[in-house]
């Protein structure tokens, strides 16, 4: 009996993780990957480099491009970051030329609603929830002005030379749960119900937004501070969604998420039609996804089958289990991209030891490729156990 194909896999790495190490290159494609996912706009970060000859930690300060913004900002008030010194110059194009040269296909990784300099220098951009509170980590997809400067942002960072596709990330609402600088937020445990609640946005668009559903912005922020009592108090039931419904009203609920889900929605669509109109034919477009439309975060909360038909598939997060790619494999089409993203940095909570037996599961479950996160962060040890199971 002939073995089944090995799905194809890919590691995420960051320009620093390649720059300055003639190894890398070489090292991150002996793990049995074919392709790279290379960083070209990215949030802040402190990462540790195990491997690299020059420097163990590298501090990302603020949100930034890792390569040279082009005219299209020249005049604008949004506008990406150009990095520091800790990727400087066009990174992002002497860290795919060397991935490249080692055998490796090269995809960019594009942060999108995430990047706290622009909420620190631009406030009024940034999601504000039910108490007052501004979030300048996240910023509001519903402003318009966000919106152009996101789409804008999509179709520059992903579409660099010589690469073949690209993964769009944050590309949808943002709330509480992403971590800040030192942060102290789990003292309480929100839940999948809190979580939305202290995700609704309050700026003068979503206020206006949900004007037009019929709701009242002001007596809306009243409500949800009075769902949320509970959970400071420590009693709360969590049900995910059925909570929201019980706290808010099935109306009222309802009514926030046509409201969010329909600007979610159009962003991805005007996105990924923004990086089609300026890649190559054969350009791959993928977004990281959560098949819960009302989930925020860094993998968008999405409907499967809507975002099945814009984009080319999605990065569906697995690190606590395979059960996420189910609702995306009904959708998914015979050229559907559905890929698995697992954790394999162990001191990171990922599991590399398992990653033969997690990745057979994935593909049980629909899954084509996989993901790896991520090459440049792991210990000796998690890569020798990739090499193991991709083998």
């Amino acid at each position: 009996m002939t073995a089944p194909e090995r799905p194809s896999a890919s590691a995420f790495v960051y320009p620093w993780d390649v720059n300055g190490d003639p190894r890398a290159p070489e090292r991150i494609a002996a793990l049995g990957v074919r392709q790279a996912t290379l960083a070209s706009a990215y949030h802040s970060t402190r990462a540790l480099t195990p491997r690299h000859p020059r420097h163990r930690i590298v501090t990302a300060r603020y949100a930034a491009v890792y390569y040279p913004a082009g005219e299209r900002w020249a005049g604008r008030a949004l506008r990406p970051y150009q990095a520091g010194d800790w990727a400087p110059g066009d990174a992002y194009a002497e860290a795919s030329e060397a991935l490249a040269g080692a055998g490796l296909d090269v995809h960019t990784w594009v942060i999108l609603a995430h990047s706290s300099r622009l909420g620190a220098e631009h406030p009024e951009t940034s999601v504000v929830n039910a108490y007052g509170d501004r979030y300048p980590w996240a910023p509001c997809i519903a402003q318009p002005a966000t919106r152009a400067y996101l789409t804008d942002l999509a179709a520059e960072a992903a579409v660099r030379p010589g690469v073949a596709g690209t993964e769009l990330e944050s590309l949808g609402w943002y709330g509480l749960q992403h971590l800040h600088a030192h942060d102290k937020t789990a003292g309480v445990g929100l839940g999948d119900a809190g979580q939305y609640l202290m995700a609704l946005c309050f700026c003068p668009d979503c206020r206006d937004g949900y004007g037009g559903q019929g709701l009242d912005a002001d007596e809306l922020a009243a409500a949800v501070r009075r769902a949320l009592e509970p959970l400071w108090r420590g009693t709360a039931q969590d049900e995910g969604w059925p909570t929201v419904e019980k706290s808010l009203g099935g109306t009222v609920a309802a009514a926030t998420r046509a409201w969010r889900d329909g600007r979610a929605r159009t962003l991805q669509e005007a996105a990924v039609a923004a990086v089609r109109a300026a890649a190559p034919d054969g350009f791959q477009v993928l977004l990281h996804a959560d098949p819960v439309a009302y989930h925020c975060g860094a993998n968008a909360g999405v409907d499967p089958a809507h975002v099945l038909s814009v984009a080319d598939g999605v990065v569906v997060p697995c690190a606590g289990g395979t059960d996420l790619l189910a609702p995306f494999a009904e959708h998914a089409r015979a050229d559907t991209v559905l890929a698995a993203n697992f954790t394999v940095v162990s001191g990171m909570g990922g599991s590399p030891g398992t990653l033969a037996a997690d990745a057979a599961r994935a593909r049980e479950l629909g899954a084509t490729e996989l993901r790896l996160y991520h090459a440049g962060l792991a210990s000796d040890g998690d890569l020798a156990a990739v090499r193991a199971a991709l083998r």
